[in-house]
C-alpha cells in the first residue's frame, strides 16, 4: 500500500517552500509502478520507460517492479552504471519522486540529456546526483561531456588551457545527512540556467551554470551506478 502522505498532496505542500507561488507547469507524465511484469528473466519497466541493460550488462535484468515500486540494481555483468531512461520534454520543468537507499554506497542521478545535441557526449546536460551524504550538481555540457574536453580524456591527452579553464566550476557539491531503508522525497527544479533541488520539503542545494539552459531537454535517465529504489515519479513543463 502507497503510504498516506503521496505526491498527490507534494506540490501543494512541500513543494511550497522552494517554489513559493510559482506555478510548476502542466503535469506531463506520472508513474506509480503499481503494475507487474510478464516475466522475470529481463527489464520490463513498461509505461514507456527503457534501460541500458541490453548494451551495457549483456542482457541481464538490472530493474525490477514489485510492492508498487521501481527496484534498480546493477548486475555483476555490467560495465556500465544502470540508466533507466524516459522521454521528458521541455525548456523549464520539474520532477518529483521518492526514493530510498539502502546502503551509505549507493548513489540515484537524475541526468537530463538530449540526443539531438552533438557537441556532447550521449547528449548529456546536466545531473543531480544524491547520495546519503551529498548532493552533487553538475553542468555536463559545458563541463566534462563537452565532446571535445571528453575525447581528450578518453585518449588521455592533456586539456588545452580552454578546456581546463571551461571545467572550472562546473559543478557543486552539498553535504547531506539521509536516512537509509527510509523513503525520501526528492524535488529537481529546473528554471533558465538554474537548477534546484529540494528533500524531504526542505532546499537542499542550488547551483547557476550555462549547461542547465540548454533550450531542450529530451530525456530524463535516472543514473545508478550500485542501487536505488524510485517510486512516484512526476513531470511537469513549464514551458
Amino acid at each position: 500500500m502507497k503510504p498516506i502522505a503521496t505526491l498527490a498532496l507534494f506540490p501543494l505542500l512541500a513543494l511550497a517552500p522552494l517554489v513559493a507561488a510559482d506555478d510548476l507547469g502542466q503535469l506531463i507524465f506520472q508513474d506509480d509502478f503499481n503494475r507487474t511484469e510478464s516475466q522475470e528473466k529481463t527489464d520490463e519497466p513498461g509505461n514507456g520507460w527503457d534501460t541500458n541493460s541490453k548494451s551495457r550488462a549483456k542482457g541481464n535484468k538490472q530493474v525490477d517492479l514489485r510492492d508498487g515500486a521501481m527496484y534498480i540494481f546493477i548486475s555483476p555483468e555490467a560495465d556500465h552504471a544502470v540508466s533507466v531512461t524516459h522521454d521528458a520534454t521541455f525548456t523549464n520543468g520539474a520532477v518529483a519522486l521518492r526514493f530510498k537507499l539502502e546502503d551509505a554506497r549507493d548513489s540515484l542521478g537524475l541526468n537530463f540529456a538530449d540526443l539531438q545535441f552533438k557537441a556532447v557526449h550521449a547528449g548529456h546536460l546536466f545531473a543531480a546526483r544524491i547520495s546519503p551524504s551529498q548532493v552533487l550538481l553538475q553542468d555536463l555540457a559545458t563541463g566534462n561531456m563537452r565532446l571535445d574536453i571528453r575525447t581528450a580524456r578518453q585518449a588521455k591527452q592533456a586539456l588545452t588551457a580552454d578546456q581546463q579553464s571551461a571545467l572550472a566550476g562546473k559543478e557543486k557539491k552539498i553535504p547531506a545527512a539521509l536516512a537509509l531503508n527510509q523513503w525520501h522525497d526528492l524535488v529537481v527544479k529546473i528554471s533558465g540556467d538554474e537548477l534546484s533541488v529540494m528533500i524531504d520539503g526542505r532546499p537542499a542545494g542550488t547551483f547557476k551554470s550555462p549547461g542547465i539552459a540548454h533550450p531542450t531537454k529530451r530525456m530524463l535517465r535516472l543514473a545508478v551506478p550500485r542501487n536505488a529504489v524510485v517510486d512516484d515519479v512526476k513531470i511537469w513543463r513549464k514551458n
